[in-house]
Parts: C-alpha cells; structure tokens; sequence
C-alpha cells in the first residue's frame, strides 16, 4: 500500500530543478506528481516517478543528494468538500499529516492526493478503518 517516493535536495540556484529533470529524460523515467518546497539556501523536491529504484540510482550518480520515502496515496473524490471529507476522517483517527500534494491524474473520476504521516504504518490500518481508498503502488503508476 505504500508509493515510493524520491525526495531530492537542491541548492537553491538558477538551473538545478532542470538539471534533475534533464537526468530524469535522460534516463527515459517518467514524473507522476512532484511537489517542491524552498527555504532561502535549499530546496526539497518530492517525486513519484514510474522507476523509482532506477530514479534513486541515476540521481545519486549524478551527484544529486536524495533518499527514498513511503507515503500514501488516496483517493479523494473530486467534488467540492472531497477532500474536507476525507480529512475529517483523517483526523477522527488522530493522524497527523506532515505533508501533502496532489497526483498528476485521476484515478476513476477521483483525485488522487499524496500523504506523508508521522507513522505510514499506523496511518494504513487506520485509514482502512475508516474504509479510505489508498491506492497500490500498481495503480499509481499504472498509465
């Protein structure tokens, strides 16, 4: 039930993100969502790719810092108040989010957004219990 995602760190100067994304055509990987954050000396862009272990390695050849994460992928349907509703949920079973983003596609008519909980374990079987679409790393990345 978890996503692998890349995380990748990345001094904040002109031309870095597009460095990242010239290793990733390159190496024929394909992005499915990505999130990036900055700060005044580096940023932290989070990728869900279709290769993710072959992403890992090329990026750590070409001297890129990064390491992999699982997060959560769910389906939250795309409809005013979709995503209130499922964050309802998400709180009635005292999860804490620590980040999220959204998925490139839908997946039926549902968005798909990306979670990252304190404890991704504890988040799985409680966001079961609340009978919570998470989806499969198969149809994540599946196109």
């Amino acid at each position: 039930m978890y996503i692998k995602q890349i995380s990748v760190f990345l001094e904040n100067q002109a031309g870095r993100l597009y460095d990242v994304m010239t290793v990733l055509a390159d190496n024929n990987i394909n992005l499915r969502a990505l999130f990036l954050t900055d700060s005044s000396d580096f940023g932290i862009l989070r990728l869900i790719v279709d290769k993710p272990d072959d992403c890992l390695k090329v990026l750590k050849e070409s001297q890129f810092t990064v390491n992999i994460t699982n997060v959560i992928a769910i389906e939250v349907p795309d409809h005013a108040g979709g995503l209130s509703g499922v964050l309802k949920e998400i709180y009635a079973a005292d999860l804490n989010i620590e980040y999220m983003y959204a998925f490139v596609e839908k997946h039926h008519d549902n968005a798909v957004l990306i979670f990252r909980f304190e404890s991704a374990e504890a988040a799985i079987k409680k966001l079961k219990d609340k009978n919570l679409k998470i989806m499969s790393n198969q149809s994540v990345l599946a196109e």
